[in-house]
Order: C-alpha cells, then sequence, then structure tokens
C-alpha cells in the first residue's frame, strides 16, 4: 500500500492552497490593524500558524493511514 497520501494527488491542486492561505492571513491580519507594517506582520503569523496546523493534520492522517494499513 502506498503510504505517501500527497503522492496520490497531483501536484497542481497543492498549489491552490498558496493563495488562499495568503488571502486569509491577509483579510484576517487587516481586520485587526490599519497601518501597514503591522498587518504584514501579522499576516506573517497567521500564515505560519495555517500552515503549520495544515502540517499537523498531515501527519496525523499520515499516521492513521500507517496504523490502519498493517
Amino acid at each position: 500500500m502506498n503510504h505517501l497520501p500527497l503522492a496520490a494527488f497531483p501536484v497542481n491542486l497543492l498549489w491552490y492552497a498558496l493563495p488562499l492561505v495568503v488571502a486569509v492571513s491577509l483579510v484576517y491580519a487587516a481586520t485587526r490593524h490599519e497601518d501597514m507594517a503591522p498587518i504584514l506582520a501579522h499576516a506573517f503569523r497567521v500564515g505560519v500558524w495555517i500552515v503549520g496546523f495544515m502540517a499537523v493534520v498531515f501527519v496525523i492522517v499520515v499516521a492513521m493511514l500507517w496504523w490502519v494499513s498493517d
């Protein structure tokens, strides 16, 4: 069994996550601040948080697939 679920998806679908993360983090940060510098700093932190959360979910899914396949 394939232990890399990421390989099952076309790589092109993963590129949709990048503009979504950027847009969500910028909009979220813009609702909290008015000046550009704090918006960009907060957007970067929120973007890192979103990518980290997605990575944790990915690791959990891979672990579950590994555990079920045995």
